[in-house]
C-alpha cells in the first residue's frame, strides 16, 4: 500500500493543507478506508480507483476523515488532481463522489502542480437563530463581533458548512473554541466544517475552519468551504466581480491560497483552484 502525501492549496513551496491520497484498482473495504485515514491522521484521505471499462480516465472516489466518512472534501481532491496528473500526464480528469459527480485538472511544473476542482451544484439558506446562536457561544464571539452585510447561512458546495463572517482581523485571529463540544454541535446540525470568514474587500476574504466533526480543530484550506462560500457570495448577489481569493491557514502558520471562480448562473459550479506540493514520505 502506498499513500501519497500532497499538500493541497499550497503557497508556493510551503504551507497548504496535507492530504493523503491513495489509488488503487479497487477501494479497500470501508472498514480498512477508515483505519487507513485514521493512521495516515490528515484531515482526508481520497481513496480512488479507476471506474471499469471507462476510456476518459475517470475515478470513483470516496473521502475519509479519521473519524468519518465525508460526501466530499476540496483540498483532498487538489491533491489527487495532482497525484492523477502525476500518474497520466497533465489532463482533465472526471470523478464519480457518493453524491455527485465532478472534474479535477491538474498540470505539472516540476514539484509545484496546480490544479482546479469543478464542485458540485451549490445551495446556502440563512442559518437557523438557534444554530447562530450557539455557534458564537462556542467561540466565545458575540453577535456584535458578525459582519451584518454577510448574514450567517447554511451553504453547500457538496458538503455543507456554516458561514459565519466575522468583521474584524483580530476576532479572527482569536478563533478558540472546545474540541469536543464543537463535535457535538457540528454533528447536531449535520456540517461538515463551520467557516469563519473576514471580508478584508470584496474579493479577498482571510478564513479559518474549525473541523470537529471529523477530529480536527482546524484545517489550514478548505476548498469544499470555498466553493460553498462561492455559491454563497453569488446567491446574496455580493460583488464578487466572478471571483475571490482566500487566504487560509496564517494562524496556524501553514499559509494557503485558495481561488474561487463564481459564474453567474445560480447554483451551478464553482471552479476552485490553487498549488500543490508533493510532501516527502
Amino acid at each position: 500500500m502506498t499513500i501519497q502525501r500532497i499538500a493541497a492549496f499550497s503557497n508556493g513551496n510551503s504551507g497548504g493543507n496535507p492530504a493523503g491520497v491513495y489509488i488503487s484498482d479497487r477501494h479497500p473495504s470501508e472498514t480498512d478506508m477508515q483505519r487507513i485515514a485514521a493512521e495516515v491522521g490528515y484531515s482526508e484521505t481520497a481513496f480512488a480507483a479507476p471506474v471499469a471499462d471507462a476510456t476518459n480516465n475517470s475515478y470513483q472516489v470516496r473521502y475519509f476523515a479519521p473519524e468519518t466518512e465525508v460526501p466530499f472534501c476540496g483540498h483532498a481532491t487538489i491533491a489527487l488532481g495532482a497525484a492523477l496528473a502525476l500518474r497520466h500526464g497533465d489532463g482533465t480528469f472526471p470523478l464519480i463522489l457518493n453524491d455527485a459527480e465532478i472534474t479535477v485538472e491538474g498540470q505539472r511544473d516540476g514539484d509545484i502542480i496546480s490544479a482546479a476542482l469543478l464542485s458540485p451544484p451549490t445551495s446556502s439558506q440563512p442559518a437557523p437563530a438557534k444554530l447562530i446562536t450557539d455557534a458564537l457561544s462556542l467561540f466565545g464571539y458575540g453577535s456584535d463581533q458578525l459582519n451584518p452585510d454577510l448574514p450567517p447561512a447554511l451553504a453547500n458546495g457538496g458538503a455543507d458548512h456554516l458561514i459565519l463572517c466575522l468583521n474584524s482581523r483580530e476576532a479572527l485571529a482569536a478563533m478558540t473554541y472546545d474540541l469536543n463540544a464543537g463535535r457535538q454541535l457540528m454533528d447536531q446540525a449535520n456540517v461538515v466544517t463551520i467557516s469563519l470568514l473576514y471580508a478584508e474587500t470584496p474579493q479577498r476574504f482571510h478564513a479559518r475552519n474549525p473541523f470537529a466533526a471529523g477530529g480536527i480543530y482546524e484545517d489550514p484550506a478548505t476548498g469544499a468551504a470555498a466553493t460553498a462560500l462561492g455559491g454563497y457570495l453569488r446567491d446574496i448577489h455580493w460583488p464578487h466581480g466572478g471571483s475571490i481569493d482566500i487566504i487560509q491557514g496564517e494562524d496556524m502558520g501553514m499559509g494557503s491560497r485558495l481561488r474561487a471562480e463564481i459564474s453567474a448562473t445560480p447554483g451551478t459550479a464553482i471552479r476552485v483552484s490553487g498549488t500543490a506540493r508533493i510532501m516527502k514520505s
